[in-house]
């Protein structure tokens, strides 16, 4: 199929896949732009045409855009919010010294930006239908007042003037980062806010999370043309821009004049990055149906690391294509920018000058976005762990599977590791706080990443390994292209393993409950042993109790859950699974007998999978005397 058909096709099917789920509506959005760049004054023009359809069943009397470089300014919500946080001491560093909660990227550096070092978009002019429209900027915000309602099921166009500048690079956009690139062009256009069926989503840029609205974008990109450029979607006129991405064989014969035109389609995403430098190196890698792009300045250490990293990533698909699901588009790229690891669709902007084990893990991270955000779309103001904890999980079980150093090991033993560090701080909040609104940087960065982990790995102990995992391949089938919320995802694993969880999602996603389970009193009755367990955390679970026998012998006691209604299977069959009757979680001790005496008991031990996130384990086993 030619270039030129492909991104329409997959658009269809995209589409098609978004529409499957009949209670689910989606607002729609078309983008064209037609963008200017001047690299002497590092400001942009632009035009955008923006098709909105409203697939919902409201009449809509305002929209909100998205202006996120006005956050790179001083005195704005990011700056101030960055200096508040980093009043707030955290604990000590390893000689003593109060640790502040700073934000490393940020710290006050949005205070001290000069008029030409700052962030802004401008809009210039906004039409809808033709007719002017009322509209204010309120810093990040675009509020626009519409002259006339759009009506469900219907569809309005906007066309729009602006121009900004680029910002020093800061966090996440911004221009000559500290590797040296260019222009990490993230958040770089006038974005339309989602509104869903719970609203409108008109999120003040603060550096966190991001929610967008599934469409199509057209953006054409006119700059010096030194520059490479790298973005989302799919290239429409390489033959004649060449720069690596003209066709095999072809003798690229680039326009007169000192710039390029680069024409990009992007199918079915939420948002359009790219970024330019003039030392870009480009290199490709065929992957089981889709080209993989690496785009990065070639030096001493990345002449060596990218080429490898390359050749690494086709063994990773394979991990994640049979646990997580087949990538949904014909293209992704690697790129050395911004200022750490930021997902975008088609695209990530990553630092690249480290060595191969951190590259590694970043592209694995930043890509595996691509599945829990880029294409499930899940709003990660409201949900951050299931973006970032999904993604963390994920990231792990690649890298710890596809690394020789790391097989065998327990994958997410520093997800644990974190989560019990921030339990014995007074900074942890429950999971269903908004991204934006946590206390303290390190508190959300923890509970969104490393408690988001813990919630997958362990959900594998309460309803068995093989369900999650099957659910997890189910998740991706059913609501992808459909922004799931944390109730569908755990539907979804309900009738995946036909275990009842609504308790699991309350106690660890709404709640900061802990649990600790402890193994009370073991003694004898009438020649039988008997072992008494007391629940002293204030979070139910339920229990594997693993016996071993003087002889040798391993059984593994299962006591679910009354709440569960349900049990899960055996995951160990070299081991025989005893099944009791469910704990009641109003009871705080459980009782019951083995059918042999005291004196042939070896060992007893809670949880010895170690994936139940139990804060006191030294309470979990005992050795029969």
């Amino acid at each position: 199929m030619s270039k030129s058909l492909f991104p329409a096709f997959l658009c269809l099917l995209a589409t098609s896949t978004a529409w499957a789920q009949p209670d689910r509506w989606q607002q729609r959005v078309k983008y064209k732009m037609d963008v200017q760049m001047d690299v002497k004054t590092n400001r942009l023009t632009g035009k955008q045409r923006l098709e909105y359809t409203n697939n919902s069943p409201d009449t809509l009397f305002r929209v909100f855009y998205h202006l996120q470089w006005n956050a790179f300014q001083p005195n704005s919500m990011m700056d101030v919010r960055s200096r508040e946080l980093g009043k707030s001491p955290i604990g000590k560093d390893a000689k003593g010294n109060d640790k502040y909660d700073w934000d490393s990227r940020v710290t006050d550096r949005i205070s001290k930006l000069q008029p030409d070092e700052i962030g802004y978009q401008k809009v210039i002019s906004l039409k809808r239908d033709g007719h002017q429209q009322v509209y204010r900027t309120e810093e990040t915000i675009l509020v626009v007042d519409l002259d006339k309602p759009i009506l469900p099921k219907s569809s309005t166009v906007f066309e729009m003037e602006f121009e900004a500048q680029v910002p020093i690079q800061i966090r996440r956009s911004g221009r000559n980062n500290k590797e040296g690139i260019d222009y990490s062009m993230a958040q770089w256009y006038p974005k339309l806010c989602e509104y869903d069926a719970e609203g409108w989503h008109p999120t003040p840029y603060i550096a966190r999370e991001f929610y967008g609205v599934w469409g199509d974008f057209e953006v054409n990109i006119t700059m010096d043309k030194k520059y490479l450029i790298a973005a989302t979607g799919y290239l429409q006129n390489p033959n004649s821009i060449g720069y690596g991405y003209e066709a095999k064989g072809v003798k690229v014969t680039q326009p007169a004049g000192n710039t390029l035109t680069w024409k990009f389609l992007a199918p079915n995403v939420f948002d359009f990055v790219w970024a330019a430098d003039r030392d870009y190196k480009h290199i490709t890698k065929e992957i089981d149906g889709f080209t993989a792009h690496f785009f990065y300045q070639e030096n001493d250490t990345t002449r060596q690391t990218w080429p490898q990293l390359a050749e690494m990533i086709p063994d990773a698909y394979a991990y994640i294509k049979k646990h997580y699901g087949a990538y949904g588009y014909k293209q992704y790229s690697f790129i050395q920018g911004g200022d750490g690891g930021m997902e975008y669709p088609m695209a990530t902007l990553i630092m690249g000058n480290g060595k191969m084990r951190g590259l590694y893990g970043v592209a694995i991270h930043e890509w595996m976005h691509s599945w829990y955000q880029c294409m499930l779309g899940t709003n990660e103001s409201l949900y951050p762990w299931m973006d970032e904890g999904f993604t963390t999980f994920a990231e792990n079980n690649v890298i710890g599977n596809t690394l020789d150093s790391l097989k065998g090991r327990w994958h997410q033993s520093e997800s644990y590791r974190s989560y019990f560090n921030l339990v014995s701080s007074p900074f942890e909040e429950p999971m269903s706080t908004h991204s934006d609104h946590y206390n303290t940087n390190y508190g959300y960065s923890t509970t969104a990443y490393s408690k988001g982990a813990v919630f997958l790995e362990q959900l594998g102990y309460v309803i068995g390994a093989a369900n999650r995992d099957a659910g997890l391949l189910r998740y991706y089938k059913d609501w992808r292209f459909k922004h799931p919320n944390s109730r569908d995802f755990i539907r979804v694993m309900e009738k995946e393993s036909g275990i009842q969880l609504d308790w699991y999602l309350q106690y660890f996603v709404n709640s900061t409950k802990h649990i600790d389970y402890a193994l009370d009193s073991i003694y004898e009755v009438n020649g039988k042993a008997t072992i008494r367990l007391r629940r002293v955390g204030e979070f139910p679970m339920p229990i594997d109790l693993q016996v071993e026998y003087a002889d040798g012998r391993k059984e593994m006691h299962y006591i679910p859950l009354t709440l569960m209604f349900a049990n899960k299977p055996n995951e160990d069959p070299a081991i025989r699974q005893v099944v009791h009757d469910g704990w009641r979680w109003t009871h705080p001790t459980y009782t019951f007998t083995l059918d042999v005496p005291l004196g042939q008991l070896k060992s007893l031990e809670i949880d010895p999978s170690q994936r139940m996130a139990d804060i006191e384990r030294r309470n979990n086993k005992a050795v029969a005397r």
